[in-house]
């Protein structure tokens, strides 16, 4: 019996020895370390790490635990946010090896206020030590390695354009580990979200808009997905040769915003700068209405003519009202939107190549108006224009026919087209019979004679007989003869018949 248990000993010996050495091996063949047992004592020696995962802020919470465990599923529907730089500094002294230690952090913690970090950490006696930089890469993580164990502060110091940035936060390094629950986590993932706030930008220039009338830009901004939004606005400084009108904001799902109680405009005539300011009671209605977005419709009246080129910004949060437009952590740009308006030099002339004076114009912008001579085009308060002594007659504020609503048209067919209609012609001369089609280009607009018109003279050239000359007299003294030879015959005749 003492054999048959000595022997049973001796194979589950045997069998234990074996399954280590599997064990073993499998752990060699996969590079994978055999997991140490966690102890529930800090290891004052450890080193910590510290990783920042950067993505844009979805409009609805993911759900997905933050507990200072790396995420490693859920993630796929976010977009990682590259170039964003964190700054962390350590908060001393904090010795996290010790009771006392996660007690001093406590305290900290009770005192610290995202809008004053330094001043707030100041106050419970603490200081900063000094501070280590990281930028996010392509996949939005910034990593910090080899770290003393103990209390960090977290700050975004630079972010692209447009991100509202995360508010300051204090970390511990390490953290007990969220899932065992029985060891400490010395490598920290945290998961802060930025929210990001896009523009656009479009114009509006009807083909019947000429120098003098009114155009819209509309200006289209995201809010933040904030629950405290700390500073809105839009900026808009106009081309010298738009004069301001009006700015019509709104919401873009029907949230009803009041001028002077949820925003406030302002416009600066040395600067022609307009300015959109979202009030307290406005940034908590904006708040409340993260999805929607904000439209601004400024109208302005085109005094000159020109290229015009125009770009909004949008400061999406009050770090940003201090920033240099273009530099990182400032606000987001709108394309640039470009109207443009020129014209056409006409030069009159006869048959000869003489310059005409005095030969009156109007333009039209269709064919139909042309013909019926209705709604003429204004320019410069006039519908009639003309030509002066060389000839010349240079129509100026027409927009541009191969570009409208901010966009190049490439189709020639597209074309805006114009119709020039003589309304006096020149004395001795014939109106032009039909009106003459012309576009408006950069290539017209430059200086130099676009279109010579020439006028035939009256009657194509043939003379038609006048009253009172020369063929007529003698006309009218032929017949006085003819009529005196006749008299004269009639009477010698009477005289024969009374002999």
């Amino acid at each position: 019996m003492r054999s048959t248990t000595l022997e049973s000993k001796q194979r589950g010996l045997r069998w234990r020895s074996a399954s280590a050495l599997v064990a073993g091996a499998l752990v060699a063949l996969l590079g994978v370390s055999a997991p140490a047992h966690a102890s529930p004592v800090v290891d004052a020696a450890q080193k910590g790490s510290l990783t920042v995962h950067k993505f844009h802020k979805p409009d609805a919470a993911t759900g997905l635990p933050a507990n200072g465990a790396a995420v490693t599923s859920g993630l796929d529907g976010l977009t990682p946010l590259a170039g964003v730089e964190f700054t962390i500094e350590q908060v001393n002294p904090v010795d996290l090896a010790a009771n006392s230690g996660w007690q001093a952090a406590e305290d900290i913690s009770r005192v610290f206020d995202p809008a004053n970090p330094a001043g707030s950490i100041t106050s419970a006696s603490a200081v900063l030590g000094a501070a280590k930089r990281a930028l996010t890469d392509s996949t939005g993580s910034a990593a910090f390695s080899n770290l003393d164990l103990g209390l960090y502060l977290v700050t975004e110091t630079s972010y692209p354009a447009g991100v509202t940035p995360a508010a300051p936060f204090l970390v511990t390094v390490p953290l007990t580990d969220p899932n065992q629950r029985d060891g400490w986590l010395y490598d920290v993932h945290v998961y802060p979200k930025n929210s990001v706030s896009t523009l656009s930008k479009t114009v509006t220039d009807n083909a019947d808009t000429r120098v003098g009338d009114e155009i819209d830009f509309t200006i289209t901004g995201d809010i933040p997905n904030e629950t405290v939004i700390d500073g809105y606005k839009f900026v808009d400084e106009l081309d010298s040769k738009l004069k301001y009108v009006r700015a019509e904001v709104a919401l873009t799902n029907g949230t009803a915003i009041v001028e002077g109680t949820h925003y406030t405009v302002a416009h600066e005539t040395a600067s022609n700068r307009v300015t959109v300011e979202f009030t307290a009671d406005g940034r908590g209605v904006l708040a409340a209405n993260h999805t929607s977005e904000v439209q601004v419709i400024l109208t302005a009246e085109v005094t000159a003519a020109g290229e015009i080129e125009n770009q909004a910004l949008l400061y999406p949060s009050a770090p940003s009202f201090s920033v240099t437009p273009g530099d990182p952590n400032g606000p987001t740009p709108s394309p640039t939107v470009i109207t443009k308006w020129g014209g056409l030099t006409v030069q009159k002339t006869n048959e000869a190549g003489a310059a005409l004076a005095g030969a009156k114009f109007s333009v039209f912008t269709s064919q139909a108006d042309a013909v019926s001579g209705t709604n003429a085009v204004s320019l410069e308060g006039s519908t009639v224009f003309t030509t002066a002594a060389d000839g010349t007659l240079t129509l100026s504020g027409l927009r541009y026919s191969n570009w409208a609503d901010g966009r190049e048209i490439t189709d020639a067919a597209a074309f805006q087209k114009y119709y020039l209609v003589e309304v006096e012609a020149p004395a001795g001369y014939e109106l032009l019979a039909q009106p003459i089609e012309f576009t408006v280009t950069a290539a017209t607009t430059a200086a130099g004679v676009d279109l010579q018109v020439e006028n035939v003279p009256s009657n194509g050239g043939f003379k038609l007989p006048l009253t009172g000359g020369s063929g007529t007299a003698l006309l009218y003294a032929a017949g006085v003869l003819l009529v005196g030879g006749a008299a004269a015959l009639l009477l010698n005749s009477r005289r024969r018949a009374g002999e």
